[in-house]
């Protein structure tokens, strides 16, 4: 018995980029060169193929030789390979294409690849380093690490990983990890586990494809029931490498080929069953090959198979309501196109079954010649019309997209087309979604209308398939905003940073000012040099403040920050505006037994001591001076260690000797003894 595995052979992202190439293949005009930027898959039998078919291989040093051809005339499209390149090379050929119109890049690149180059840009910050478990000189890997903008670094297994964990400085910086698509799941598990150990808060990508898990599982599985296993695959590829491995911890006769001229017979004794799986760049026809090599040998008429695989591929190919054709544009008028579908009947499909918008022109959405995938709703062979629907296939594919958003956990754009009671209704590739009200990051009991007509970014948190229900939150990718913008902010926070930001909330003892999805506190004694009641006297809710740094408690998460500087200290007002001598307005706010004091500039106060008011003996200070009162006086000293200034308003009247002697004598004893009380 032969069991071949369901998830063998091309992969999603090899076959979208071989059924590209070949199509770019049957469509090549005369003179028209195309290449691909390195081998596009590791199947050397592929690659022969394509260079029978007048694929050539373009290496890097070479790629200004062929723009230059382009320059002059010759058309040429380079195919970039689906393990994706360097960044650097990537805007090289954008730049190319750019420049010349003869000269085409087509991006085969891997989707899967290509979310990893995304993760690797977004997660290579200045505080972050960027952790990829794979083979280091892999052309994939090779593609994603080119895209990290700092530090990163590439391990083969955990043990490497491990041993830089060991050594290395890390400490307040941010590990990422992801993997190679084809990584080995085991490896992977174990790496994520050894990260854990010396970083709980590293952030792990799980980026192996989903395809590779699959594949991977179910080699496992049939391994364990077979007594020989074929791995069928290029000796340069990793995921093939990675399921050999596999498949020989539970089958001993396991065994790596490229094609059936590598069976070695001898080797296989008496197996019942045999089982067969191959790397995501193996062809389907190498698959069949083996497969037919080993029914021959095993008296299993393949002949008979390969009928009845023909009978069922001609049942699906047949044109009936509810199948699913591809068909070519031949025609398009105002309310419908029509389709060669290579049949004896035509496909027709109208406006309505193409699209909702009713202002759409059918001629800007389609060409002559354009393939086009649709449902068929009914068939006339009498009159040789198959009526077909655009929407229906689209809505099928639409949704497939939606489910894997939710499995994925990826952020995409929803259009909200309505506020509707409860909640929000949106717009997903066509999908109808519901946002509720508490999942729309919009406040209880808010106007949601406010959203109408937004593009917003969403987190797909439930799907029902059976009743085709999505329900999605605005709120779940806000919250991990903050969540990164917090953990961002703790990474770089540091005493003596200055940062604006606007001011949150006040309470009786400071401010609260909105740092960046952290708050920190400007106790009320560090809002003014003058003391103050409350945080209104200064600031208010709204405003946006530049404050600095005074201290920081991670560990309890907490940022005490200040306000005032010393360029709104008094004192150094002061200081910055008179000197010992000058003569200044002040204005007299308080009178004691001893003497005055008065407002030199605000929150600097001087002391008119009372034997410097007037040339003559006082009985009486609120006979002369009264609170609120303007005078001009003297600087005749200042205590820069005290922060005191002694004033003279005697010293600026006219010099009356005998008054002066009188007063002289009745207030030494006097001055003495308020001295201290002055002080």
């Amino acid at each position: 018995m032969i069991k071949i595995a369901n998830n063998a052979g091309f992969c999603f992202g090899v076959r979208r980029g071989a059924d590209t190439v070949e199509e770019l293949i049957k469509n090549k005009t005369q003179g028209e060169v195309i290449c691909t930027l390195g081998k596009l898959i590791h199947n050397e039998k592929y690659n022969e193929y394509l260079e029978k078919s007048g694929v050539f291989v373009l290496e890097v040093d070479k790629i200004n030789e062929v723009f230059e051809n382009a320059k002059n005339g010759a058309k040429t499209t380079v195919v970039t390979r689906t393990h994706g390149v360097e960044a650097d090379i990537q805007t090289i050929l954008e730049k190319c294409a750019e420049e010349c119109d003869s000269f085409k890049v087509v991006d085969c690149t891997c989707p899967y690849v290509k979310k990893i180059h995304k993760i690797a840009g977004e997660n290579s910050g200045e505080n972050q380093i960027f952790i990829l478990i794979g083979q280091k000189e892999h052309p994939e890997v090779k593609s994603i690490i080119s895209y990290a903008k700092n530090e990163s670094h590439v391990f083969l297994n955990g043990e490497e990983l491990e041993e830089y964990l060991k050594s290395a400085y890390y400490e307040n910086k941010e590990l990422i990890m992801a993997a190679q698509t084809t990584q080995k799941l085991s490896e992977w598990k174990k790496c994520q586990k050894i990260i854990k150990k010396y970083c709980t808060n590293a952030k792990i990508f799980d980026t192996i494809c989903s395809v590779t898990e699959k594949r991977q599982t179910e080699a496992e599985k049939i391994s364990r029931e077979c007594d020989v296993m074929f791995v069928i695959g290029g000796k340069d590829s990793s995921n093939t490498s990675k399921l050999a491995q596999v498949c020989s911890k539970h089958c001993e006769k396991t065994f790596w080929i490229q094609t059936s001229a590598d069976i070695q017979f001898d080797k296989i004794g008496d197996a019942k069953n045999i089982g067969i799986t191959a790397g995501a760049s193996t062809p389907d026809s190498l698959i069949q090959e083996v497969k037919e090599t080993m029914s021959e040998i095993m008296e299993e008429s393949f002949a008979e198979l390969f009928a009845k695989e023909c009978e069922e591929n001609k049942a699906k190919a047949k044109i009936y309501t509810g199948a699913t054709v591809t068909g070519t544009v031949m025609s398009i008028s105002e309310n419908e196109i029509r389709l060669d579908l290579g049949a004896k009947v035509t496909g027709v499909i109208t406006r309505d079954q193409i699209t909702e918008n009713n202002d759409a022109k059918l001629a800007q959405m389609f060409n002559i010649g354009d393939e086009v995938e649709a449902s068929v709703i009914s068939v006339s062979d009498r009159d040789g019309i198959a009526i077909l629907s655009k929407k229906k296939v689209d809505n099928v594919k639409n949704w497939k997209k939606i489910v894997e958003y939710a499995q994925s956990g990826e952020t995409v754009n929803a259009k909200i087309t309505e506020a509707i009671k409860g909640g929000l209704v949106a717009d997903i590739d066509g999908v109808r979604v519901f946002i509720p009200a508490s999942m729309s990051g919009v406040a209880k009991d808010a106007d949601l209308s406010v959203l109408a007509g937004t593009v917003q970014e969403v987190k797909i948190v439930e799907v029902k398939d059976e009743r085709r229900k999505v329900i999605a939150s605005i709120k779940a990718v806000l919250r991990e905003k903050a969540k990164a913008e917090k953990e961002a902010f703790w990474n770089k926070i540091e005493e003596g940073m200055v940062i604006e930001g606007p001011v949150k909330s006040l309470t009786s003892y400071g401010a609260f000012v909105d740092l960046g999805g952290v708050d920190g506190l400007v106790h009320i004694t560090e809002l003014s040099w003058r003391r103050v009641k409350h945080p209104s006297e200064v600031v208010n809710v709204g405003d946006v403040i530049k404050v600095f740094v005074k201290a920081v408690d991670k560990e309890n998460k907490r940022v005490s920050l200040g306000y005032k500087t010393d360029d709104q200290n008094p004192w150094n007002i002061f200081k910055s505006q008179y000197a010992q001598g000058d003569v200044c307005e002040v204005k007299i706010v308080g009178i004691t037994s001893f003497g005055a004091f008065a407002q030199i500039v605000p929150g600097v106060d001087g002391l008119v001591h009372i034997s410097q008011i007037a040339d003559q003996k006082i009985e009486s200070i609120a006979d002369l001076l009264k609170v609120g009162e303007v005078k001009e006086a003297k600087i005749v000293s200042i205590d820069d260690e005290n922060k005191k200034v002694s004033l003279s308003i005697r010293a600026l009247l006219p010099v009356n000797e005998e008054a002066a002697e009188e007063v002289a004598e009745e207030v030494a004893q006097e001055a003495e003894a308020t001295e201290e009380i002055a002080e």
